[in-house]
């Protein structure tokens, strides 16, 4: 498994989502999901606070084994039925609760899940840095941080101040949006970018139909039809990329991967697996890597 530097984290190209081991996983079922993941060279694991009990159950799967992972996880969206935020004082009580929870006293990086308008995000970031010179945490991100966002964050930091790494967002070959906002703004503050929902919940996998309902228990099946996603330009899109990726021996599956890790502002795409079988195939498609001009051919098409 290739890894990338995010940071100074070494993390696989391929990371574990685990959201699905707090809403939708029975605790017996995520150990052996987590075990595949390890055999197979995933080394970055992603959760958060508001994953329900999925900080537990990945601590629980891992048991002994935390020295050979690099765990992220998140605050700030509501838990419990509190507002949640980026108060200081909030950061710092989040921090504690995940490290319990996580059975851990430190985490590899330490993100906030979404930006909270009623605090200054300097404040936020002063927090941070104190969490990262105590040794509780070693890098520090954001997610669904927008580019004017992200600027603002750059331009809070105080000299020799701890400083987001990353971003984690929602980008795939079906939802490119972030492409003209965050993602840019990544290669010019030098930030990693991990991105969510690779997979366009399951569109790029195959398992949806032109005018079918999802399949029962699927994913967009679970929250709802996703109807946007399933819609008569995407099945095109999806039958032209489905094509390409069959020309070359591979799978749709493969090229949701490849195509992301083909960008270099990716440090790891973070997708989420259900079975043992579907992490080993999310892992295996690190072994495709596009050229610069296959990237491009895609981008093209999937345009």
């Amino acid at each position: 498994m290739q890894t990338r530097s995010l940071g100074s984290l070494d993390v696989s190209v391929v990371g574990l989502g685990t959201n699905n081991f707090g809403y939708f996983m029975e605790p017996s079922d995520v150990a052996p999901v987590v075990d595949a993941a390890l055999e197979a060279g995933i080394n970055f694991f992603d959760t958060s606070d508001s994953y329900l009990e999925s900080e537990v159950h990945l601590a629980a799967a891992l048991g002994t084994r935390r020295s050979r992972v690099l765990l992220a996880t998140k605050f700030a969206s509501p838990i419990d039925g509190g507002p949640g935020g980026a108060r200081p004082q909030y950061v710092v009580a989040a921090l504690e609760r995940s490290l319990r929870r996580l059975n851990t006293d430190y985490v590899d990086l330490y993100q906030i899940h979404r930006p909270d308008p009623d605090t200054p995000i300097g404040d936020t970031l002063e927090a941070l840095d104190q969490l990262v010179r105590e040794g509780k945490v070693r890098e520090i991100g954001c997610s669904n941080f927008s580019a004017a966002q992200l600027q603002e964050a750059h331009d809070a930091v105080g000299n020799d101040a701890t400083r987001f790494v990353s971003v984690q967002n929602q980008w795939n070959l079906l939802q490119r949006e972030d492409e003209s906002d965050a993602l840019a703004e990544c290669d010019r503050l030098n930030m990693s970018y991990l991105p969510f929902f690779p997979l366009a919940s399951g569109m790029l996998t195959g398992k949806y139909q032109r005018g079918a309902q999802p399949p029962s228990g699927s994913r967009l099946d679970k929250v709802g039809g996703g109807a946007a996603l399933r819609s008569e330009r995407n099945f095109d899109l999806l039958e032209a990329l489905t094509a390409w990726a069959n020309e070359r021996g591979h799978s749709i599956l493969d090229l949701a991967f490849a195509w992301l890790s083909a960008h270099d502002v990716v440090a790891s795409v973070i997708a989420g697996a259900t079975t043992r079988e579907q992490v080993l195939l999310n892992a295996a498609t690190a072994s495709w890597q596009l050229s610069d001009s296959e990237r491009d051919e895609v981008s093209e098409i999937a345009r």
